[in-house]
C-alpha cells in the first residue's frame, strides 16, 4: 500500500539474468511492477531486450526498474574499466556488437519509457500512479563485495543510503544484514541502520532472495 492510503498491487521480481518469463508472468492486471537487479546474466544487449520484453508483457501502467552487479554495463565507469583492462586482447567489433556503446544499454530502458518502464539510478523517486495514490520509492542497486562488478563497494568502506523520511518503498539488489542474507558480504548493515531509522512501509528487496 503506498503510503496515501491507496491500496496498491505490486509485482515484484529479480535476478531473472536475462531469461524469457513471458509464460509465467500473471496475466492479471497490477499496479506496480519492480525489478530488483541482475537484469542479466552478461550484461549483453540481448540480454536486455529480452528482459524490456518481459517488462512490456506485465500489464502494469508503472515498471520501475533498477539494475545489479550482473548489469554492469549500465554502471559506465566500470564499463570503460573493464574494456580498459581487456584491450588489446579482446575483438572490439564483438564487444560493441555483443555490450554496445557506453550508455547504449540505458537508452533502451529510456526508449522504452513510453511503455511505463521506469530505469531508476540510486535516490528518491516519486511517482503519481494510476489508481490515484502516490508513491514514493528510494532507488539502490549498490552491493557490497571484494569484486569488481558493477554498482558494488568494499565492505570495510560502507554506502550511505539517504532514505527519506516519507518513503513507502525501499527497492535495493541486496538485503539489510540479518534478512535473508547467506554470506558476509550479502547483507548490508548500512542499509539495515537506515531501514530501521525510517520505517518505509514496504522493503523490496528483503521480500526476495538474497543474491548479491
Amino acid at each position: 500500500m503506498a503510503r496515501s492510503g491507496v491500496k496498491t498491487r505490486m509485482l515484484i521480481l529479480s535476478d531473472t539474468h536475462g531469461l524469457p518469463l513471458e509464460d509465467k508472468l500473471p496475466k492479471q492486471p497490477i499496479d506496480v511492477a519492480i525489478h530488483c537487479g541482475d537484469l542479466t546474466e552478461e550484461s549483453k544487449l540481448d540480454e536486455f531486450r529480452v528482459t524490456l520484453r518481459n517488462l512490456q508483457a506485465i500489464d502494469a501502467p508503472l515498471k520501475l526498474v533498477i539494475a545489479g552487479n550482473h548489469d554492469f554495463t549500465l554502471d559506465t565507469p566500470v564499463f570503460r574499466k573493464i574494456l580498459e583492462e581487456a584491450t588489446p586482447s579482446i575483438d572490439e567489433q564483438l564487444m560493441r556488437k555483443e555490450y554496445g556503446e557506453y550508455d547504449e544499454a540505458r537508452g533502451l530502458f529510456m526508449e522504452a519509457q513510453s511503455q511505463g518502464i521506469r530505469f531508476l539510478d540510486e535516490g528518491t523517486h516519486r511517482f503519481l500512479l494510476g489508481n490515484g495514490g502516490t508513491l514514493c520509492v528510494y532507488a539502490s542497486p549498490c552491493t557490497p563485495s571484494l569484486g569488481e562488478s558493477g554498482f558494488q563497494y568494499h565492505p570495510s568502506q560502507g554506502h550511505f543510503y539517504d532514505i527519506e523520511e516519507d518513503t513507502d518503498s525501499v527497492i535495493t539488489h541486496g538485503p539489510p544484514q540479518g534478512i535473508m542474507g547467506q554470506n558476509t558480504f550479502t547483507g548490508k548493515g548500512w542499509l539495515f541502520g537506515s531501514l530501521r531509522s525510517r520505517r518505509p512501509s514496504t522493503a523490496k528487496a528483503p521480500l526476495l532472495r538474497s543474491h548479491p
